[in-house]
């Protein structure tokens, strides 16, 4: 199997799964879990996409990236921009939401956390040079 493939499909695994578990979650729970769960495993296949992205990236970097995007998601819905796509596009809905949560702003903290502590758990576990991509 290429190195590029290798490389890319742990984290593309991981980001349909992470998808699943947010359509799951969203199905099986309501209140205050699965609105901030669901925001939490938004940063965690955001963390997973950019490892598909870019494989080598150290998992704090990763996260980090993953945090910055969602945080700038969340702050973008303090305009009126992201409501008024979201009322013409469901793609939209789903990507920038529509309505400013502080607390979700924490959400989004914790699954970048997660994200960053499962990949680098699982890099430490390849064999040195090996390349991984987890999300």
């Amino acid at each position: 199997m290429p190195d590029a493939l290798r490389s890319r499909l742990p984290a593309a695994l991981a980001a349909v799964t992470t998808v699943a578990a947010g359509l799951t979650l969203r199905a099986a729970a309501d209140g205050w879990f699965a609105e901030y769960g669901g925001d939490a495993l938004y940063t965690v296949l955001v963390h997973a996409l950019v490892v598909t992205a870019l494989p080598r990236v150290a998992p704090v970097r990763a996260a980090a990236g993953a945090l910055a995007f969602s945080w700038a998601v969340e702050l973008a819905q303090l305009t009126p921009v992201p409501a008024a796509l979201a009322e013409v596009s469901v793609a939209a809905r789903l990507v920038l939401g529509s309505t400013f949560g502080a607390a979700d702003l924490a959400a989004y903290a914790a699954g970048a956390a997660a994200a960053g502590t499962v990949h680098a758990l699982l890099r430490r576990r390849t064999p040195a040079g090996a390349p991984l991509a987890t999300g």
